[in-house]
């Protein structure tokens, strides 16, 4: 097996894939490494979201998220469209189910105006029904141009085309990095389950396990992975007409994520979820999943108990729907009054991984640092897949740039990107 590659991503997600690709696309002559512990891709967080293409709507102007929602969006449809994968453009409502939601939808609906999210409108509570039958409003806002596709399918093609590329580029399966070694010529190498590899660029794409691999690097972070996971239902085969596209909640404007919606799925069906609870494993799904070492850090990381003491009461109501069908049923029926505990059935979960600093506060943008030459994305949730191409070209800039300066601090909204060393 090959052993030195001009470019080493670590993670088989589909950003540590595009990343992959882009890099092969600029440079078809070098080449490229994708090492993944899992023995196939899509197994923990490109595999277990819901498929949504997100709008951009919801984040704040000029944030990283804003940015590269939109263009990300933008690469990923024509990507789709060009290579044969199926997606589809079925809108999205963003509903409000009582009168004091008016003021939060207001400001969802200014910072689509603000991102340029391309068609946006208010709809009234009858518009919403001629959208959505089942669906009870107040007011609600039609968002266009979200859809929806298979990351899964998106990342596996990310993989052909780099092979397809050069021949020497490999996504190398079941391969688990333990320690990284820089020498003083900047090659860096990589120990892994699979032996030792060796590169000038290395980049760590790796979701929920970024912060210990950060670690691995003596890369300094003022941050934990949390995870939470999220549970999902579905609707059953006979009740899956009372819904036509994506239905969402006003969300939570103190809690980064989006609340209980329906989606239609790519493959057919239609899912509701996920709710969103601590994970006692890292990458469990299921409702009794349990690591020692994954619960042990999280729960004597002191930024854990300050995320607990600002949301706690949020957290219970969480954790409530997690093993009560009816409660989760309960909030579903605030959007659909006529949804019954009979028309859902339990489906599948996934785990977000979510950095929280030290004071207790969720990274809310992408958290991107680079060390002495080695590019680690800290957090990159949600819009992340929809910006998977987005977010490649801004870690292929970086990579190709790799700056001498220290302390450079380039925050864009509230991303977090760090030049040092």
């Amino acid at each position: 097996m090959k052993t030195n590659y001009d470019f080493i991503i670590v993670g088989g997600g589909i950003v540590g894939l595009a990343t992959a690709y882009k890099l092969q696309v600029k440079f078809p002559h070098k080449t490229v490494a994708i090492l993944e512990k899992e023995a196939a891709i899509g197994k923990h967080q490109t595999g277990r979201n819901s498929g949504v293409i997100h709008s951009g709507i919801y984040y704040t102007p000029n944030s990283y998220k804003a940015k590269n929602c939109k263009n990300g969006r933008d690469q990923l449809v024509a990507f789709a469209k060009e290579h044969q994968i199926d997606f589809d453009i079925c809108g999205k409502v963003i509903v409000a189910t009582t009168k004091e939601e008016l003021a939060l939808l207001e400001i969802i609906y200014q910072k689509g105006i603000a991102n340029k999210t391309e068609g946006i409108c208010y709809l009234n509570a009858k518009e919403t029904k001629e959208k959505e039958p089942f669906i009870e409003a107040v007011k609600s806002i039609w968002v266009p141009t979200a859809g929806i596709i298979n990351y899964v399918q998106v990342a596996n093609k990310f993989a052909e085309l780099i092979h397809q590329i050069n021949k020497n580029s490999q996504l190398i399966t079941s391969c688990k990095v333990a320690k990284i070694i820089s020498d003083k010529t900047n090659k860096k190498t990589i120990a892994t389950s699979k032996g030792n590899f060796t590169t000038e660029k290395l980049i760590f794409c790796t979701g929920l396990q970024s912060d210990r691999n950060a670690k691995k690097n003596n890369t300094p972070i003022d941050m934990q992975i949390v995870g939470f996971r999220g549970d999902y239902y579905q609707l059953k085969k006979e009740a899956e007409y009372k819904i036509k596209s994506l239905v969402y909640p006003v969300p939570d404007p103190a809690f980064p994520f989006l609340g209980v919606h329906f989606t239609k799925m790519i493959s057919g069906g239609i899912e509701c979820g996920p709710n969103a609870v601590f994970s006692f494993k890292r990458e469990g799904y299921t409702t009794t999943s349990f690591n020692f070492k994954d619960t042990f850090e999280a729960l004597t990381f002191k930024g854990t108990w300050k995320l607990f003491g600002k949301h706690w009461r949020k957290g219970l109501d969480e954790y409530k729907r997690a093993f009560s069908k009816k409660l989760f049923v309960k909030a579903l029926q605030k959007m659909m009054p006529t949804l019954t505990i009979n028309d859902v059935e339990v489906a599948r979960s996934g785990v977000r991984a979510q950095a929280v600093n030290s004071n207790g506060n969720m990274i809310d943008d992408f958290d991107i640092v680079d060390k002495n030459g080695v590019i680690h994305v800290l957090n990159a949730p949600s819009p992340a897949a929809t910006s998977c191409l987005a977010i490649a070209d801004e870690i292929v800039s970086k990579a190709l740039s790799f700056s001498t300066k220290s302390n450079i601090n380039t925050n864009q909204g509230n991303c977090c990107y760090y030049e040092k060393g």
